[in-house]
């Protein structure tokens, strides 16, 4: 895959067993080649440690704050704040609903299995997996150890938002902790919303598949997101309620 040799990270992953997480992240990465770590994920299995770390030592650490101060260095503090909610709404929640809607699979985000690669400035711009195995439809294709078969969309969306919830609420609790307040967390539950709308608006348009379907398929993580009592709903300009 052309893409692969274009990114030196991707290119050096080390692929001992080929799982329907590879597949999917490969077909992830081809919906933005110029950019193959837009989408997608690494498994933590395949690549080098060098500049990653485990999301959830985020909590524990002085990562986050110092993440906070070097974007206040060049902006307003809300506006740090909103650029590191934005990034870790994306980091969370965007990419595995990017695979929710292009093929009705998702990785587990839970903060316990999720670790990001920062570049050379400290800003996240990878991420990878421990646990490769994805959470799938009935009829997936997949035959193997790594899948765990959900009966419905209605179940896959459920689960997916129930651990973008249990990641998200601690690191935007510490994030609002480390920005002295400068955002309210309830405003980083809407970006929350506002992006997945915008996945969902964006991914079939990329990918040249049904945007009737991943419509349904946003929507309904929104309607899980929502059903736990978190601020996502809004009126995107597209259309799509969030």
């Amino acid at each position: 895959m052309t893409v692969l040799a274009d990114d030196p990270l991707i290119a050096g992953m080390a692929i001992a067993h080929p799982l329907p997480l590879h597949e999917s992240s490969g077909r992830l990465r081809e919906l933005y080649p110029a950019s193959p770590r837009v989408y997608g994920v690494a498994v933590m299995a395949d690549v080098g440690r060098r500049r990653w770390w485990p999301l959830a030592s985020a909590l524990t650490t002085h990562r986050l704050r110092r993440m906070f101060v070097t974007a206040a260095g060049e902006m307003d503090g809300r506006a740090a704040t909103s650029q590191l909610a934005a990034t870790l709404a994306y980091t969370v929640a965007c990419r595995v609903v990017a695979l929710v809607i292009l093929e009705g699979r998702a990785w587990d985000p839970g903060l316990e299995n999720l670790w990001v690669h920062c570049d050379s400035e400290g800003a996240i711009d990878w991420v990878g997996v421990v646990d490769p195995t994805l959470r799938v439809l009935p009829n997936d294709p997949a035959c193997c150890d790594n899948v765990v078969r959900l009966p419905s969309e209605a179940a896959l969306a459920t689960w997916t938002a129930h651990r973008c919830h249990t990641a998200l609420q601690p690191l935007f609790s510490r994030l609002h902790d480390v920005s002295l307040g400068a955002l309210a967390v309830s405003e980083m539950w809407g970006m929350v919303g506002s992006a997945v709308v915008t996945t969902a608006t964006q991914v079939p348009l990329l990918a040249g598949s049904s945007q009737a379907s991943g419509m349904r398929r946003g929507q309904a993580v929104l309607d899980a997101l929502a059903s736990f009592g978190l601020p996502v709903r809004g009126v995107h300009r597209t259309g799509l309620l969030n």
